[in-house]
């Protein structure tokens, strides 16, 4: 880990800038949020974006702030108005890529690139192979149809510009009067139509979306140019840290956060690197630690019942009836995904990756002769093997993990070969892949052949644009087929289909939990933690309520079964593509998806959302999208109307309509465990160690799906908040959680040195019969947490019986909500200690003072 220069923050509260909410209507909120208790905002890409976006992550200009935001002027107010109020400020940056808009003179470096092509002096600034066909020049799919069908869109207007409908092109100079089929092939861009992306772009994209291309930031001119004004501000105090978007996707990620942190001076900044199973941030980054996702997996984790998933998925099996590959079983589901994604979705870049690996092979008479195909399956083979996002080939603190996970990949890719001979293809693409000589590991490439080195000093730019290539492909294909395909295949409890989760084995004990914070603490005692983002794909309060149905699966198969031919989705019924099944997955997946929502009179948790009651206006977008993500029967690009419609008929009329009613019923029977969950994930996420980052409205009840349901503009109660801190006792789960969330946070602020770098993290355990239902740990000899989990189990077995927790020693403890004090090394009943709440929050009165 390194050390931040500045203070870090206490905690962080993620704003998401749109034209709707600009940094107008931030200014506003800070009075709001500076009593809150949080340190900085934390606020999405500023600069300047495609026009409307309502994410900032499609940067069309790297010099000026986002115009529609208030520009710097207005980041400048926002900032001074947070100082006043003790406030600092967080921004996200996006460093990996720009957008293609489709005013494509908004990008002026790129409108520059495709007038001027290779020559021009922003050529260098974009991840493109000119020589990948083409003729020399950039793939542009932006066509409706094949050129020859759009061939009479296109003219030349008085500026002398290409349009095409509402498109504009740069032309090369001098050809703006040639007829129209020459001046098409006389430009350094190719237009063409939009299908030929996935097999023909010759530029780095962001995983799979053509509309944003990659940036080569790891060229020190690029990086001072794209940089240059976030540096600014940060030296002229506007800007105090920053996140990271996508580290994966750069050349070296190690290396570049080694120059920032140079450019920064060493302010406090997170990557949002996603990090798989047994995973570790790489202990040479310069950076304080993640965005958090590793956080939330291991809180979730805490809630899921280990033994109720299983029948659950035993339910969920006799329900749905999948196949093994298409949610039957979590691993083969996840290996099918893998192979339509590398296979399809990134041909192109797997293509590439086989270009070079070819033309490598052809200069080394050792291994050598490798056929194309067998370099193209050895890479795909390889790639759908790895158990994370990316190997990191240039940092020398990985080289062993990665080495033997790399080779473990190798051992299973060797048997997808029919001939073993030609599995040595394999061998090849591992090395080329850790960025070892291509003779293999230990081959001695110093031979004197001139064949074997592509510069004077031995280097061959192929290799190290291979293993760059091969990790940054790697993590597009894990984030692809993962996250957005096989997270909405194996729908069996949906709070574990999370970012950084695993669906296949989503409980984690006590132990886990604590061995994890006890890491943090010792080795990125400042990483950020998260429970909701902008990404989650449900919040943590809609997850928190999923997580319940693993306490009682047969009370969810009994719901599900009492609504009888209500419960499923009738596609096939209704003729979809002819004679066919029902469609039980969807189904079973709309009905957790509006259990997970919740009763509809709690209303949206943002202005803008649906009206109470409107649960179709949120339901229906994210079942629909989970279906075209799952591409089963539906996708994006190959959308099957009929269908779609069927589902959505299908939500109006179950799962939003009157059928709903058992919900409700459920609903009402769990209420006190979903507000254990609730409570008890926000408590230990604002306690545990690192630095807690607040999704915009989730310190109040907060209940939002995948995009775009999750980025409405924010909504706040300062009065409640008043009432609160007037001593009004909270009225229902979202005051509860706020006035909890408010305590933590001012605890945090005022005594920092509790829960920073210099802190402590001590495991507390309860004794007795129940004691695996409690969670607690003590912050630095001065704090202690106390959680339930998996209340409604521990109902069913009788309650907490004679379990009990003993107090850390020194005190006495004040409960910061009751003001209750209980003296220190006491043995503690825990029916006593969680009578009127199922979580705790205590503080050593006798740290006054400190």
């Amino acid at each position: 880990m390194t050390q931040p220069s500045s203070p870090s923050p206490t905690a962080t509260y993620r704003l998401q800038l749109q034209p709707d909410f600009p940094f107008a209507a931030a200014e506003r909120a800070v009075p709001h949020l500076a009593s809150l208790g949080v340190s900085h905002l934390h606020l999405s890409p500023v600069l300047e974006s495609v026009p409307g976006s309502t994410h900032g992550y499609d940067v069309v200009d790297h010099t000026a702030v986002r115009a529609e935001l208030g520009g710097e002027q207005g980041l400048r107010a926002l900032a001074a108005a947070a100082r006043s109020h003790g406030l600092g400020l967080i921004v996200d940056i996006v460093p990996n890529h720009m957008a293609v808009p489709e005013q494509v003179w908004r990008n002026g470096p790129l409108w520059e690139v495709l007038r001027n092509g290779p020559e021009s002096p922003y050529a260098r600034w974009f991840d493109i192979d000119w020589d990948a066909g083409h003729g020399g020049r950039v793939l542009l799919p932006v066509l409706g149809g094949r050129l020859g069908e759009e061939a009479r869109h296109f003219l030349v207007d008085e500026d002398g510009w290409l349009c095409y409908q509402d498109r504009i092109f740069p032309l090369r100079p001098g050809t703006e009067t040639l007829p129209t089929a020459r001046l098409l092939e006389a430009q350094w861009y190719r237009l063409a139509w939009w299908r030929l992306a996935r097999s023909e772009l010759n530029y780095r994209r962001f995983f799979t979306i053509s509309e944003l291309i990659g940036v080569r930031v790891e060229d020190p001119e690029v990086f001072e140019a794209t940089h240059g004004t976030v540096l600014r501000l940060i030296r002229e105090g506007v800007i105090d840290g920053l996140r990271i978007d996508h580290p994966d996707g750069l050349v070296d990620p190690g290396g570049y956060l080694a120059r920032l942190r140079e450019g920064t001076g060493g302010r406090w900044t997170v990557v949002e690197k996603i990090l798989t199973g047994d995973e570790r941030l790489p202990e040479s980054w310069a950076c304080a630690g993640t965005t958090g996702y590793d956080a939330l997996r291991h809180i979730d984790g805490l809630f899921v019942c280990p033994q109720g998933i299983g029948r659950l998925f035993s339910h969920y099996r006799d329900f749905v009836t999948p196949l093994a590959d298409e949610g039957g079983d979590w691993e083969e589901t996840v290996r099918r995904a893998a192979y339509e994604v590398v296979t399809h979705d990134l041909a192109t870049e797997v293509e590439r990756l086989v270009r070079t690996a070819v033309r490598i092979s052809e200069r080394f008479p050792e291994p050598g002769d490798h056929a194309p195909w067998a370099l193209r399956h050895a890479i795909r083979e390889l790639l759908v093997r790895l158990p994370v996002y990316r190997p990191y080939a240039a940092d020398a603190t990985r080289a062993v993990p990665d080495g033997a996970m790399l080779g473990r990949a190798a051992v299973r890719a060797r048997t997808a070969f029919r001939v073993p001979e030609e599995a040595r293809a394999v061998d090849l693409i591992h090395d080329l892949a850790l960025g070892v000589g291509a003779g293999g590991a230990g081959h001695d490439d110093s031979d004197g052949d001139d064949r074997c080195h592509g510069t004077p000093d031995g280097a061959d730019p192929d290799r190290a644009d291979f293993a760059a290539r091969f990790a940054q492909t790697a993590s597009a294909l894990h984030a692809k087929s993962v996250e957005d395909t096989a997270f909405y295949r194996y729908p069996v409890l949906l709070s574990a289909c999370e970012v950084g989760g695993d669906p296949g084995e989503p409980a984690l004990p006590p132990e886990a939990f604590h061995a994890y914070c006890t890491r943090i603490q010792r080795d990125w005692p400042v990483t950020g933690t998260v429970l909701s983002t902008h990404d989650t794909k449900r919040s943590a309060d809609v997850r928190a309520r999923i997580a319940v149905l693993s306490e009682c699966p047969d009370r969810w198969r009994d719901v599900l079964g009492g609504m009888a031919d209500g419960a499923m989705c009738g596609i096939g019924v209704k003729g979809v593509d002819g004679a066919g099944p029902p469609d039980p997955m969807v189904s079973w997946l709309a009905w957790q998806t509006a259990f997970g929502l919740g009763a509809p009179a709690d209303g949206p948790a943002a202005v803008g959302a649906p009206p109470p009651g409107d649960s179709w206006g949120r339901v229906g977008p994210a079942v629909l999208k989970a279906v075209r993500e799952a591409g089963l029967r539906t996708s994006w690009t190959e959308p099957n109307p009929d269908y779609e419609e069927a589902v959505a008929e299908f939500i109006r009329s179950g799962p939003c309509g009157p059928t709903a009613a058992p919900l409700t019923a459920l609903d009402e029977e769990l209420t006190p465990h979903i507000r254990a969950n609730v409570l008890g994930a926000a408590l230990l996420h604002l306690t545990m160690p690192g630095v807690p980052d607040l999704y915009q409205g989730t310190e109040l009840g907060y209940a939002a799906l995948v995009d775009p349901d999750n980025r409405r503009p924010a909504r706040f109660r300062p009065e409640l908040l008043a009432e609160l801190d007037g001593g009004a006792a909270p009225r229902d789960l979202s005051s509860e959680k706020l006035r909890l969330t408010a305590a933590a946070l001012r605890l945090r602020r005022d005594r920092p040195q509790w829960f920073g770098a210099t802190a402590s993290y001590e495991p507390v355990y309860a004794e007795g019969p129940a004691s695996e239902h409690c969670v607690a740990f003590c912050r630095s000899g001065r704090v202690l947490t106390v959680v339930t989990r998996l209340s409604l189990r521990l109902v069913e077995t009788g309650g907490w019986w004679d379990t009990g927790l003993r107090l850390p020693p020194g005190g006495p403890w004040r409960e910061l909500l009751t003001g209750r004090e209980l003296p220190g090394g006491a043995v503690v009943g825990l029916s006593e200690l969680l009578e009127m709440s199922p979580v705790a929050l205590f503080v050593s009165e006798g740290a006054e003072g400190e």
